[in-house]
C-alpha cells in the first residue's frame, strides 16, 4: 500500500496542469516543468488536484506509484515557490563570489574554481561564505549543490570545506604525538 501515492496533489490557483500522451506538464508563475509518466501509472487531473493510480499490485509498481506523485508535487511546488539549497565556506581565506551566471570559488587550491549555472538554476553569494543555489527543478538544484560541495568536501581533521548550511561535521583526532619515545624506542639506535 502506497500512502504517499494515494494522496492527491492539491493545485493551487495559479498552477495548470495539462497531460499529452505521456507527458505531464506544470505551469505555474516561476516557470514550467515537464515528466514522463511510467506507463504503469494512470493520472487523473480534476479541477484542482491530480490524482496518481497504479495498474497493478507488484512491489516496483507501488514503489513507482508514490515516486510519481511525490515528482509532481515537487513540480508544482517549484513553479510556485521555487526550490533552494544553502551552502557555507568554511576555512580561512575561503570565499566565493558570483559573476552573472558563474560561481567563482577561491577554496584553498592553486587557481580559483569557476562553476557555471544550469538553465533554471540562480547563484546568490552573501557575505563572501554563503552560497544559495536556487531554481523551480528540485533535482537540479540538489545536483547542482552536490556538485559545488564536492569542489571542496569538508574535511575530517580540521573542518575546512564547502557543506550545506547546518551541517554536521564529525571531527576525528589526530596523531598525539611522538608514538616511538611514548613507547620507550630511543629512535633507531640501540
Amino acid at each position: 500500500m502506497s500512502r504517499i501515492g494515494d494522496a492527491p496533489v492539491l493545485i493551487v490557483s495559479k498552477v495548470t496542469v495539462e497531460k499529452t500522451g505521456k507527458t505531464l506538464s506544470v505551469s505555474g508563475p516561476k516557470g514550467n516543468l515537464k515528466i514522463e509518466v511510467p506507463p504503469a501509472i494512470t493520472v487523473e487531473i480534476e479541477k484542482d488536484q491530480v490524482i496518481v493510480k497504479r495498474k497493478s499490485e507488484q512491489k516496483n509498481i507501488k514503489a513507482l506509484h508514490g515516486l510519481t506523485r511525490s515528482l509532481i508535487a515537487n513540480m508544482v511546488k517549484g513553479v510556485t515557490d521555487g526550490w533552494s539549497k544553502n551552502l557555507e565556506l568554511v576555512g580561512v581565506g575561503f570565499r566565493a563570489q558570483s559573476a552573472g551566471n558563474e560561481l567563482i570559488l577561491n577554496v584553498g587550491y592553486s587557481h580559483p574554481v569557476n562553476l557555471t549555472a544550469p538553465q533554471g538554476i540562480t547563484f546568490e553569494v552573501s557575505e563572501n561564505t554563503k552560497i544559495k543555489v536556487s531554481g523551480i527543478d528540485k533535482q537540479l538544484v540538489g545536483q547542482v549543490a552536490a556538485n559545488i560541495r564536492k569542489v571542496r568536501t569538508p574535511d575530517v581533521y580540521k573542518g575546512k570545506g564547502i557543506r550545506y548550511e547546518g551541517e554536521y561535521v564529525r571531527k576525528k583526532l589526530g596523531k598525539t604525538g611522538k608514538i616511538g619515545a611514548a613507547v620507550g624506542g630511543t629512535g633507531g639506535k640501540s
